[in-house]
């Protein structure tokens, strides 16, 4: 069986992360990605740290598997090469500014005009309407507008960002979905579609229950350290040489979990017997449960709570997540160009999944063979 999007072409504008990290996700799916960078330098993100070597990993880790050709849009010559691949493209991808494109003579109107088929899709920081759409974001940025920097953290500290870039890692994701909406639809209507994602609110959409919150009782929540607002036991615990997290998220589990750690008489609690009464009293729960996790090693607990049902896990580092025997046997660890990088976490019927990846391409790369193909006939 072929990739799902075998035979789709992709034009790539987009630079940095949160566009290349969508068209990475249909290029692992099967899509062909045509990288069009500026001849001088490419993308912003082939000078971004750390390196191996002369190479960004940053720039390598999103990029894999695409080809690069440099084009000059501001030239007559840029143009003409650029509009040659929208002849042949199916979807066009950038997260310029929003009016950038516009300025050369390409906005949705007349690129919808000339090719009805095309699929626009552009991710920004506030989207292509309202009145900061013009405005410039990175990633911190829309983790502070969005109130996700304000659930993160522990209470009483200082405002932190979540740990990856999820502003432009979800707006990457919801662009590759809706982009996936507009293929399928285009099946039916014979016509392209604009599809326009921000990066604010890709984090309005993934506040979940910290919105639920707000609208039940009209106060605005705050962090929590690794605590779950309506869940207890939902956390870090501390044992004897470290912590392990425990997700509780049922009466029947919390039982098994005490008579896990041999403490019927946290079972039975009046103050824990429900979920209700374990969230009001979370911090007295967590003293008695770690008063007892604390006499044994992390792993004694984790042999003992997995045997008993109860979902718990180590906390590791990076290094060791990505060893991790479950991370290992998904393939979630593959080598692009010499470079281990995370793997496709989309695991389909049909669709190949090797060890081994196309690197990222080096500028320009492949200005012969995306030639030969624009010189040849459409069905060729």
């Amino acid at each position: 069986m072929s990739a799902p999007l075998h035979g789709v072409v992709i034009v790539d504008l987009s630079r940095v992360l949160a566009g290349p990290f969508c068209t990475l996700q249909l290029a692992e799916l099967g899509a062909r990605v045509i990288k069009v960078e500026h001849p001088d330098g490419g993308d912003d993100a082939r000078a971004f740290g750390p390196f191996v070597g002369d190479t960004s990993a940053y720039f390598a880790s999103v990029n894999r598997g695409k080809e690069s050709l440099a084009v000059d849009l501001k030239t007559a010559e840029g143009k003409g090469l650029f509009e040659r691949l929208l002849d042949r493209a199916d979807v066009l991808v950038e997260n310029f500014r929003p009016g950038t494109l516009a300025k050369l003579g390409y906005d949705w109107a007349s690129l919808h005009a000339r090719w009805p088929r095309l699929i626009y899709g552009a991710v920004s920081g506030f989207g292509h309407t309202g009145p900061d759409a013009r405005r410039p974001a990175y990633d911190m940025i829309v983790q502070g507008m969005g109130g996700l920097m304000s659930v993160t953290g522990e209470p009483g500290r200082p405002p932190v960002r979540v740990g990856t870039s999820v502003g432009d890692l979800t707006a990457g994701l919801f662009l590759a979905n809706g982009l996936l909406a507009a293929l399928y639809q285009r099946e039916r209507t014979g016509a392209g579609v604009f599809v326009d994602v921000a990066m604010l609110d890709g984090q309005i959409a993934i506040l979940e229950n910290a919105i639920a919150r707000y609208a039940a009782t009209g106060v605005a929540p705050g962090p929590l350290g690794a605590q779950h607002p309506t869940i207890t036991p939902f956390g870090a615990f501390a044992a004897a040489d470290g912590h392990l997290t425990i997700a509780a998220g049922n009466d029947a589990l919390f039982r098994a979990l005490c008579a896990a750690l041999e403490i019927p008489q946290v079972a039975a609690d009046p103050r824990f017997v429900d979920n209700p009464g374990r969230t009001r009293h979370a911090g007295a729960l967590q003293a008695a449960l770690e008063a007892r996790l604390g006499g044994a090693s992390v792993a004694h607990w984790l042999d003992r709570l997995t045997a008993a049902g109860v979902p718990c896990g180590p906390i590791q580092d990076v290094a060791q997540a990505v060893q991790h025997p479950q991370v290992q046997a998904r393939n979630m660890l593959v080598t692009a160009g010499g470079l281990p990088m995370a793997g496709n976490p989309i695991k389909m019927t049909g669709l190949a999944d090797p060890p081994t990846r196309p690197a990222a391409p080096a500028l320009d790369q492949h200005r012969d063979q995306i030639l030969a193909w624009l010189d040849a006939t459409p069905t060729d």
